[in-house]
């Protein structure tokens, strides 16, 4: 049957035929990308290159750490062990040599390995961090991307500093600590190689999360759920919150813990201005 003038009207003006669905009748809505908005499958296509791309990242870093893996064992893994480690000058300790042992068949293969990851793994996490933010930042508005930003830029810098303050500083008092304890004479101190790799990477990498907390603090300001009044007022608690991970982070001796409280009580006070400057810019965004 002929189509009605109407309707040839309505196709002369717009050029092209009407969007039709599945059943034949028309839609009466354009697709989504000629609305801008991209699929949900386009989204997980894009997250896959993402990761894709931050995940090659810290492969060639885990190559590099690779090819250079004896200068990488016998620095970073095996550094502290020795007297002459820079650390214990700048501590101002007389550090004693520990003694490492292997004492199974794959001991030293998997601290090699392990090592090579560890140290890859961490040199490359800001391009994974880099990646993921490309990722979030189109979906921002423009006022939420410096947010952002500043959150992806200080969780990486925050979490390479306290793995900087970990092996640097509580790795090598630790060490020290547990090296010249001793309950007889007739028992030395031999540590297996297993053990230390472990112990060294729980202390670097337990304190980069750590330090990790004005990152924290600064999304549940946003969300609403913390705010500086609420930090001040459980200051106490928070003072004592801090010394029981310091406890269960560093020897039992009060100058470990210290050394592990006092930077740990610095970042809650950074957090409260962290939360302040939160809630000031949402009151200017309300206003």
């Amino acid at each position: 049957m002929p189509s009605s003038p109407s309707s040839q009207t309505k196709s002369s003006q717009t050029g092209a035929p009407a969007s039709v669905q599945g059943d034949g009748a028309p839609s009466g809505e354009p697709p989504p990308d000629e609305k801008g908005v991209m699929p949900f499958l386009d989204h997980l296509e894009e997250l896959r290159w993402a990761l894709l791309k931050g995940g090659i990242g810290v492969l060639i870093t885990t190559v590099l750490a690779a090819v250079f893996s004896r200068w990488v064992v016998d620095t970073v893994l095996i550094g502290p062990t020795r007297p002459d480690f820079f650390m214990y000058q700048v501590l101002g300790f007389e550090a004693e040599e520990l003694n490492l042992l292997n004492r199974t068949i794959t001991g030293q293969f998997f601290a090699d390995i392990g090592t090579i990851l560890v140290v890859g793994m961490v040199a490359g996490s800001p391009v994974l961090v880099y990646y993921l933010w490309r990722f979030i930042e189109p979906a921002l508005y423009p006022e939420e991307r410096a947010g952002m930003k500043f959150a992806s830029v200080s969780a990486t810098f925050f979490f390479l500093l306290g793995i900087a303050f970990g092996y640097l500083i509580l790795t090598p008092v630790a060490l020290q600590f547990f090296a010249t304890y001793e309950i007889s004479a007739q028992i030395s101190n031999q540590f297996d190689i297993i053990t230390y790799f472990n112990m060294v990477t729980f202390w670097a990498l337990g304190t980069g999360l750590l330090f990790e907390l004005p990152v924290v603090v600064y999304f549940l300001s946003k969300v609403g759920l913390l705010t500086p009044d609420i930090m001040r007022t459980y200051r106490k608690y928070a003072l004592l919150v801090v010394l029981v991970v310091g406890a269960l982070l560093t020897p039992p001796d009060p100058f470990s813990q210290i050394l592990v409280a006092v930077p740990l009580l610095l970042l809650y006070e950074l957090s409260i201005g962290v939360s302040a400057y939160v809630n000031r810019q949402q009151a200017r965004a309300v206003q």
